[in-house]
């Protein structure tokens, strides 16, 4: 199965252009009507941190299980195509996965893989999946499910 949330870079780009547009107008308003001493910085500071969670929140997401392997990535939006410094990316065999757990924040949510190494111990990988919508996380989840059911009755 494969699927990802490539629909979504169009509205987080317009979400960055909104937050530009709006910092740079709410900074000439604050700044002309003077209500608050220092207020365009109060205006600039809020709207920075708007923009470093959105930052942090939008990530790219793709899962394939197509195959013998499972690829599963996770990379920024807007200049992953220049300069992919996000990417979090694991190519991992079917029979590896032991488990996994989805978990739901706030404004967060992540998927968590667990897969056996060959000395036994398991490792665990994280990706976001905040954007992802609620029927493609359905669809990860009974991928997942199947693929660990298919493990445990090839261990008995």
């Amino acid at each position: 199965m494969r699927t990802d949330n490539r629909d979504i870079k169009n509205t987080i780009i317009s979400i960055y252009f909104i937050l530009i547009i709006a910092a740079v107008l709410l900074a000439t308003v604050f700044q002309s009507y003077n209500l608050v001493e220092g207020s365009s910085l109060y205006v600039l500071i809020g709207l920075l941190v708007a923009v470093v969670v959105v930052h942090f929140v939008a990530r790219f997401f793709e899962y394939d299980s197509d195959g013998a392997k499972v690829i599963i990535t996770n990379s920024g939006l807007i200049v992953a195509d220049f300069f992919n410094y996000r990417e979090n990316k694991i190519e991992v065999a079917r029979e590896k996965i032991s488990g996994y757990k989805i978990n739901n924040y706030f404004l967060y949510k992540s998927l968590v893989v667990y897969t056996t190494l060959s000395n036994g111990k398991i490792a665990k990988e994280s990706f976001n999946i905040t954007l992802l919508k609620r029927k493609k996380v359905k669809y990860v989840r009974q991928s997942l499910r199947k693929i660990i059911k298919e493990n445990k009755s090839i261990k008995l």
